[in-house]
């Protein structure tokens, strides 16, 4: 059985990488990585594949930035010509980027079935692009692998059948459990001069936040309140790195005496920055699930989730950009306060060998 895995950024990799170790554990199941470099930072990436043991890619399509409509028409037209060459009984792919969208559909159309991992995943919230992508990939794929019971209840409602829907767990906390123990031994904080417990970390980078300069100088502000009473590490993304230039906000960060912006990190040194710190600020999704497994707190910079499952049972409080609820959610856990959470099921290390057992049990050819 020919499968065609398709990653298109950074957080991809993290969950195709259990689908492909659990793939070769199966003499029946061939897997073939395709990289459409959707974003493509040639050190970072290298950095992720070979912090996860990931193979080079099979097939690299090289697609790069340029906007929704441009992005998706290249991945396209450069997928169907793998398609065409490769002839796959199936297609799997992860996530939310335009990579996702874009496969799934130009798959479908040659009626090749495709497999969506993290399927019904829901932020309720339309002006999020990846919003788009999810409800449009879930509604033609042939297999829905989701991470909980939320997102078996989104598919239901919208309509698709039982019979489509595996709830398997989460393959992100598959990685996370894997590696560990190996991010343990990072050397970041004796790097950055840092002691556990005694920092929040900080990831920043949705246009949302970023691109309105209003919107970043407000969250600026929370931040340099927080700053005073504790330090904040900001391993920063090239987005934002853009728009701190564009904006003219060098000078209001260099004040902030407490807040570090560093380097992008590789996944190990993240996971390790991650683990040992007081609390984590993000606007990213995969975070908010990885805080819940490791039990640090995590203080969502968005008005909505399509995770809301590590609202209910994790470790995450969304803030949105309301400057006056960043600043009063951290001072509560600086102060002791924090959320406790527990771990949803199925979040054990196990996803990616249900997914692949699964596949096996079907005749896709």
């Amino acid at each position: 059985m020919k499968i065609l895995n398709v990653v298109g950024a950074r957080p991809n990799f993290m969950k195709i990488a259990p689908i492909i170790d659990e793939m070769k554990k199966r003499s029946k199941l061939t897997p073939i990585l395709v990289h459409t470099g959707q974003h493509y930072d040639k050190e970072m990436s290298k950095l992720f594949f070979d912090d996860l043991k990931l193979p080079p890619p099979d097939i690299y399509l090289g697609v790069g930035s340029a906007s929704h409509a441009v992005q998706t028409a290249k991945i396209m037209v450069k997928f169907e010509k793998v398609l065409l060459k490769e002839k796959p009984d199936l297609v799997v792919v992860v996530g939310d980027v335009n990579s996702t969208i874009a496969c799934t559909l130009t798959a479908v159309k040659f009626f090749i079935p495709v497999a969506h991992i993290e399927a019904g995943l829901r932020s309720f919230d339309r002006t999020m692009p990846e919003e788009i992508n999810r409800i449009l990939t879930d509604s033609i794929s042939d297999y829905l692998f989701t991470t909980c019971h939320d997102a078996n209840k989104n598919l239901l409602k919208e309509g698709i059948s039982k019979d489509k829907i595996h709830f398997v767990g989460n393959v992100m906390i598959d990685t996370l459990l894997k590696h560990i123990k190996k991010a343990s031994h990072s050397g970041i904080l004796k790097k950055l001069n840092l002691q556990p417990k005694d920092y929040a970390a900080l990831t920043l980078h949705r246009p949302s936040n970023v691109d309105d300069k209003k919107v970043f100088v407000r969250i600026l502000d929370a931040f340099g309140e927080i700053q005073k009473k504790i330090k904040i590490v900001f391993p920063i993304h090239p987005r934002t790195k853009k728009r701190i230039e564009e904006f003219g906000l060098n000078n209001k960060i260099r004040k902030m005496k407490n807040f570090k912006i560093v380097d992008a990190l590789g996944y190990l040194d993240f996971l390790k920055l991650m683990s040992e710190s007081k609390f984590v600020l993000t606007d990213s999704g995969g975070i908010q699930e990885e805080t819940t497994i490791l039990k640090i707190p995590c203080i969502t910079l968005r008005e909505t989730t399509e995770r809301p499952i590590t609202v209910t049972e994790g470790t995450n409080i969304i803030v949105g950009s309301n400057k006056e609820k960043i600043i009063k959610e951290s001072l509560k856990i600086i102060k002791g306060k924090e959320k406790k959470g527990k771990i949803p099921k199925f979040w054990d290390g196990k996803a990616a060998e249900r997914i692949a057992n699964i596949l096996l049990s079907k005749d896709l050819r």
